[in-house]
């Protein structure tokens, strides 16, 4: 219906100012079910009054929507409210998001975790909030393919490496034999942490390490896995995809390609010198640069002066794999915040030699993601919030409060509350408010649904939305028929806090029709069951599409 208006009303303003929008808004239920402005806006642009123009607009409209609307009227010093009849409403209630990416591909990358360091609480974010936004592009119509992209070399693995061997007597990779299951992750990243204090702390350290970190290059060079470094290397590389796997399994996420440094770093390499020839780059003491200061940016390192390739140039060659393995219309990154400029030098320096590529691809970033009155912490330091802190706070405020701990509450708790909050700033994590199954949290839309499908297994009555609707069942219609719009709006925008927003006040909506309207035994009993079904499928598609179950009973 909104297409309908929207074309309608395109249509007169054409013949008063070409080319000016058409916007709608969502009135409070008392004005009707849509609004426009575009009487002010006509108005301001050929100095006439608002009025008068919109008593004009509203005459041409009685005549056009005639059989779906049951009032125009016009408000204030121009605006135009919309009520539609019932049955264009009703109608509505079945209308499905719009699949405006149709026929294109998409790669979402996000997680992007590092080996040999413990899968913090920023990649248990990008994990859930990267999931929603490939579900929301799916649901609009695009193929989705979810990409995770794997630090596996570099400085960072050189540092925990360096001090594994330190632990292990030297290059001894039986001694990993030592080291149990259970406890390989918090080992590695305590080698991390130590061996990253002694690199920033100790100039003989920091050499060594320096000279570690070209070894392990080497290694994937010479394509070596006998030599000890080299078992070391692989051993505790392997022992990290497994506990990132185990992450992603419990949070059911499923990627469909990964890709790793040393897989695009030399496809990287070789694409910086080629565009260097090509005037791109440049020299500067032995390592290639993109000055990025005629763009308004700043100067960043793709080759350093050992002829190793940095983090920026892994990337260029991360796009090209990608480019060559999905060939995508849209790409979308998801990293902290921190790399926002990182980012925007990368895909100048991209939008040189590929310009489509550059132009399709967003990057998307957050905050620091904090439990409610914790402070930022660095993995670094070995103070990190860890993914498992996340989980683990979750199961303990549901203890708490006399709970019963259920995996699929838990993670609803945990993902809906990070999804909620806007994409862009800060993250905070409030366990009790996560779980609150009497707030705005996972749980209570999980019982919300359970509720809904509970009553619709106690009638065998026939499920029919027909008829005239009272106020409060066309109150609970308006708000379902709001659904596809939202999941559209929040597809285009990348925004799944939209869809959250949505589900917890449909979700009330319903609350407060249920608890004055008997919906069993009712004689208007048919079309309260099909509005009920047609909430309960609503909360069920969106809960999906945010990554959580929708379960039946809890």
């Amino acid at each position: 219906m909104e297409d309908v208006l929207k074309a309608c009303l395109s249509e007169i303003a054409s013949g008063i100012s070409p080319g000016v929008e058409v916007e709608l808004n969502i009135p409070d239920s008392k004005f009707g079910d849509y609004s426009t402005n575009l009487a002010l806006k006509l108005a301001a642009i050929n100095s006439q009054s608002p009025r008068t123009l919109a008593e004009d607009i509203l005459k041409r409209l009685n005549v056009k929507l005639a059989d779906l609307v049951s009032d125009i009227s016009i408000a204030g010093a121009g605006f135009i409210n919309f009520t539609l009849n019932d049955r264009t409403l009703i109608n509505e209630i079945s209308s499905e998001p719009k699949r405006f990416l149709d026929g294109e591909v998409a790669v979402v990358e996000y997680s992007d975790p590092n080996v040999l360091k413990t899968l913090h609480a920023g990649h248990l974010y990008t994990s859930i909030v990267g999931e929603s936004i490939a579900n929301l592009m799916n649901e609009a119509g695009a193929k989705v393919y979810r990409i995770n992209y794997v630090s596996d070399v570099g400085l960072h693995v050189a540092r925990a490496i360096w001090q594994i061997t330190n632990l292990l007597g030297g290059e001894n990779p039986a001694g990993l034999d030592s080291i149990a299951e259970g406890q390989r992750a918090e080992w590695m990243s305590a080698a991390y942490v130590q061996g990253n204090h002694a690199y920033e702390s100790d100039k003989t350290a920091r050499a060594a390490i320096t000279e570690l970190n070209q070894r392990i290059y080497a290694i994937f060079k010479d394509g070596d896995h006998s030599s000890p470094l080299a078992q070391i290397y692989w051993a505790t590389r392997g022992w990290s995809f497994a506990e990132f796997d185990r992450l992603y399994s419990r949070l059911q996420i499923m990627f469909d390609q990964y890709y790793t440094e040393s897989e695009v770093a030399p496809i990287g390499l070789e694409k910086v010198r080629e565009q260097l020839r090509r005037g791109v780059f440049e020299m500067s003491d032995k390592a290639v640069v993109f000055r990025g200061e005629k763009y308004g940016l700043h100067t960043r390192v793709f080759i350093n002066s050992a002829g190793i390739p940095t983090y920026e140039a892994k990337d260029i060659g991360l796009a090209e794999l990608k480019k060559r393995d999905f060939n995508y219309s849209r790409s979308v990154i998801i990293t902290a915040s921190e790399q926002e400029q990182y980012f925007a030098v990368v895909l100048k320096a991209l939008e040189q030699f590929e310009p489509e590529q550059a132009k399709h691809t967003v990057h998307l970033s957050h905050g620091t993601v904090r439990l409610s009155g914790g402070k930022k912490m660095s993995s670094r330091l070995g103070n990190i919030l860890r993914a498992q802190d996340v989980l683990d706070a979750a199961n303990k405020a549901t203890a708490k409060v006399g709970g019963q701990i259920d995996e699929r509450v838990m993670l609803a708790a945990v993902k809906y509350s990070l999804l909620k909050q806007r994409l862009g700033g800060d993250i905070i994590y409030e366990p009790e408010e996560s779980v609150n199954v009497l707030g705005n949290s996972g749980p209570y839309l999980q019982y919300a649904h359970a509720r809904a499908h509970s009553i619709l297994t106690k009638s065998n009555a026939e499920v029919n939305i027909a008829g005239e609707l009272t106020v409060q069942e066309r109150e609970l219609a308006r708000a379902l028929s709001r659904y596809a719009s939202v999941v559209e709006v929040a597809a285009k925008e990348l925004s799944p806090h939209l869809l959250c927003n949505y589900l917890y006040d449909l979700s009330q909506v319903y609350n407060r029709f249920y608890e004055t309207n008997r919906v069993l035994g009712d004689q208007r009993e048919q079309l309260r069951l099909g509005l009920s079904q047609k909430y309960a499928n609503r909360l069920k598609s969106g809960l999906n599409i945010l990554g959580i179950d929708a379960p039946d009973h809890i």
